[in-house]
């Protein structure tokens, strides 16, 4: 694939965005997660910090729902909820990331955002519970205790925001070209099948 644009959705724990880093070395293309919300902040003009707990929340207006199917691209509106305008101009972010060149991106239902981008190639990343509870321990530094409530509840959070912005489901195999197990397949693993998947496949016509 001449330009791939590898989108990753992943489950709390799963380990998704290492692999999505590790990817991006592999291909030797740029890596987008969290700066996609600094580019947000800094285009909003607020600090990041007001956006962070915005970020992945549903959206809460109906004029949302009007101003995204109508025009992503259009100016932001003030009176929308900041939820609302983070996601929208997240889009505007993903897109213009992709129409510059290959790259990974993590999350902010890029997959969905860029279903009609002939290069796009889509993974899911999950994992058991249990490795997911003992990799957020390691990785994360989150005491056990906190981490079992955590774990389902940003689960939950980032399904939800996939289902409503997208009107798809977050599990459905359909969404994504490759489901991957890391618990199975590893970190490492993971990121060489991607690899190897996308450096099989032909350019699209």
């Amino acid at each position: 694939m001449k330009h791939p644009i590898i989108t990753i959705e992943r489950e709390y724990g799963s380990g998704g965005s290492i692999v999505g880093k590790q990817i991006a070395e592999m291909l030797g293309i740029p890596f987008y997660n969290h700066e996609i919300l600094e580019m947000a902040a800094e285009r909003l003009g607020v600090p990041i910090s007001k956006l962070e707990g915005a970020e992945e929340s549903s959206p809460k207006s109906f004029l949302y729902s009007l101003l995204l199917n109508a025009n992503p691209e259009r100016t932001i509106e003030d009176n929308l909820p900041v939820s609302d305008k983070v996601y929208i101009m997240e889009t505007k972010i993903i897109k213009e990331l992709a129409a510059q060149g290959s790259c990974v991106i993590v999350g902010r239902c890029a997959n969905h955002i860029l279903r009609d981008n002939p290069y796009r190639f889509s993974v899911f990343v999950y994992a058991p519970k249990a490795f997911r509870l003992q990799y957020a321990q390691t990785t994360y530094n989150v005491p056990e205790q906190e981490i079992q409530t955590l774990l389902p509840r940003v689960d939950s959070r980032r399904e939800k925001f996939y289902n409503i912005n997208t009107g798809g489901n977050w599990h459905d195999k359909e969404n994504y070209a490759l489901c991957l197990n890391s618990a199975s397949l590893g970190i490492e693993g993971c990121a060489k099948i991607v690899v190897d998947a996308v450096n099989a496949l032909s350019d699209p016509e």
